[in-house]
């Protein structure tokens, strides 16, 4: 029998056996190269615009603080530049923070139903709604703030009308408040909050939706239990692009509030182009770098996810 079927499958009419041609070694190491070179551009534009001065920042943190554009500055590994400069500012960095946090929070409970109602409700308006979500940043930054301080101004008509209710006093203001600094960091940062849950939310599978309805669920249940844990990459990767920036904006501040509301990012600025103490100026980079990043990491760590986008 067996040599039956062996005549079979090796005789004239047999199909020939093809035999498996061995992949050219030049080959193989041009697909094993193939994702490095794919890379190498976006790894040099790091290196060359991201850790090269990071690292020359680092190096001008430990500058000595003595010297000056004029005579040159000495490299010291002067660590103690870092402890003068939590000792003088360490109220513009937990003030940067808060006000990030605030706006944060604010932009979490303003952009979540909105990109819902994008997402799940807009139907042949969705794409008109997300233009008009993306449409501030036609204008630039500055502009954009500078439009909020004509709003909030003493003269304005929002403040007009808060003075014309009859439990509001007569000298109640909006600029030059905090109120004022965090708004602006609301309404500049919104947009990054809704596009990435809106991403989540539109990837949302309507039939565990359907489901949780069939379960005689109520809507709040539902948005508890399924929708708000299916969006949750949207929410944090929306707390993120948002916190981060905000903490180091200093438009806001600079243009809608007074010294007593600068944040991080004015000191920042100030000892860079207006007092040129450079050592100072890095050492307090990379302490709101440092603060940014711990909160970060505690955030995602607390969040119980690393899917952020």
């Amino acid at each position: 029998m067996t040599a039956l079927v062996g005549a079979a499958t090796s005789g004239p009419g047999a199909p020939p056996e093809v035999e498996p041609v061995d992949e050219p070694v030049a080959g193989r190491k041009r697909r094993r190269w193939a994702p490095y070179l794919l890379l190498l551009p976006g790894g040099l534009w790091l290196l060359l615009f991201f850790v090269l001065p990071s690292v020359q920042l680092a190096a001008t943190s430990l500058y000595d603080r003595s010297g000056s554009l004029e005579t040159g500055y000495q490299q010291a590994f002067a660590v103690g530049n870092y402890l003068e400069a939590i000792q003088a500012y360490w109220p513009h960095l937990v003030r940067s923070a808060v006000y990030a946090g605030i706006a944060t929070v604010i932009c979490l409970v303003l952009g979540y139903p909105l990109a819902y109602a994008i997402a799940q409700k807009s139907g042949r308006w969705r794409n008109l709604l997300l233009v008009c979500v993306i449409a501030p940043f036609f204008t630039t930054f500055l502009v954009r703030t500078l439009a909020w301080k004509s709003i909030l101004s003493d003269n304005g008509w929002l403040v007009g009308f808060f003075r014309g209710l009859p439990f509001v006093p007569d000298d109640f203001r909006l600029l030059a408040t905090p109120a004022a600094v965090v708004c602006g960091l609301v309404y500049n940062f919104l947009p990054f909050m809704v596009l990435p849950l809106y991403a989540s939310l539109d990837r949302l599978d309507g039939r565990l939706l359907e489901a949780s309805r069939d379960l005689y669920a109520k809507p709040a249940a539902t948005f508890r239990k399924v929708t708000l844990p299916l969006s949750m990459p949207g929410v944090i990767a929306g707390t993120l692009l948002t916190f981060i920036p905000a903490a180091g904006d200093y438009i806001n501040a600079e243009l809608l509030g007074t010294p007593n509301e600068y944040m991080i990012g004015n000191v920042i600025d100030s000892a860079f182009l207006v007092r040129l103490d450079y050592p100072q100026a890095a050492a307090l980079s990379f302490l709101l770098m440092a603060t940014i990043l711990v909160m970060v990491f505690s955030y995602v760590r607390a969040a119980g996810t690393e899917e952020v986008v």
